[in-house]
């Protein structure tokens, strides 16, 4: 029989007050789990992980994520991700978790790689979880599903630490370094397409980095930017500049799309109270740090 007690006693650190929180509680779990798997399989030797998820983890941001992006260390077409998913799905299975791992075939050639992990989400909450009576009100058919993408081209500049958990399993990740986590979220920031909806998630994450006074990696986030061909190789990115774009982009901004994108993943919607373009651009003058 397999002990489930591990994954239990990391559900029960959320101290989940409704079904929204477990299924939140239960998604997080799967990525950490996915994550010793990966570390186990040597994956952290060649790539690093890197976005909210990382962030939410490893430094503690207070809003829930959902996917897990990753970069390789050097770029590498031939990189087979695919080769990594068997002890993912492995791995959640001796913790006693139902999950399917399942690389996305794409129809066109791009440099991401990515994969899902897919799993019902009552028959695992009931897996795991005491809670008497059984877990009541979410859906027979309800699917939990948490992308993975790794990028086998990555931009220059990023720097990396190693950082170490010791529950349910002791184990490492390599991971961007704030600075360039940071570079990752202005990048998202200026140049994700809005077309469906403003991505409030960014704007979030954004002011956790102001608000420690992280400075943000600019060579990194210029190669970013010169890579998905929102700048031009060899021209200069200063302060004055990224602040200029920071207020342009600030100014064209649905508000109430970002807070309506945001407020899932958090528990205190107060927080949303001052957003506007004045206030992104007041608190960008006042406390963005470039670093080398």
């Amino acid at each position: 029989m397999i002990d489930t007690s591990p994954v239990l006693t990391m559900l029960e650190r959320y101290q989940c007050r409704n079904n929204d929180e477990r299924r939140q509680a239960l998604k997080e779990i799967v990525q950490e789990i996915a994550l010793i798997a990966l570390d186990r399989a040597g994956f952290f030797t060649k790539a690093a992980f890197y976005g909210g998820t990382a962030l939410r983890i490893f430094h503690g941001l207070d809003r829930y994520s959902e996917d897990l992006d990753f970069s390789l260390l050097q770029p590498d077409p031939s990189f087979a991700f695919g080769a990594y998913l068997k002890p993912v799905k492995d791995e959640l299975g001796a913790y006693g978790l139902e999950m399917e791992v399942e690389q996305k075939q794409k129809t066109t050639i791009t440099a991401v790689q990515s994969a899902f992990i897919k799993g019902g989400t009552l028959i695992n909450l009931m897996k795991i979880s005491s809670i008497k009576p059984p877990v009541s009100g979410v859906p027979e058919n309800e699917l939990l599903k948490i992308k993975l993408e790794v990028d086998t081209d990555p931009p220059d500049g990023a720097g990396y630490e190693v950082k170490y958990r010791l529950s349910p399993t002791p184990y490492s990740t390599r991971l961007y370094d704030l600075p360039s986590l940071f570079a990752g979220k202005i990048h998202a920031l200026l140049c994700r397409n809005w077309k469906q909806r403003v991505k409030g998630r960014d704007f979030y994450d954004y002011l956790w980095y102001l608000s420690r006074n992280i400075p943000v990696n600019l060579s990194h986030l210029e190669s970013r930017l010169v890579q998905s061909g929102h700048w031009t190789a060899g021209k200069l990115l200063d302060q004055p500049t990224l602040l200029r774009l920071l207020d342009e982009r600030f100014s064209a901004v649905d508000w109430a799309q970002a807070k309506a994108d945001i407020l899932p993943y958090i528990k205190n919607p107060r927080v949303l109270e001052l957003w506007s373009g004045d206030f992104f651009t007041a608190v960008t003058v006042e406390h963005l740090a470039l670093g080398t």
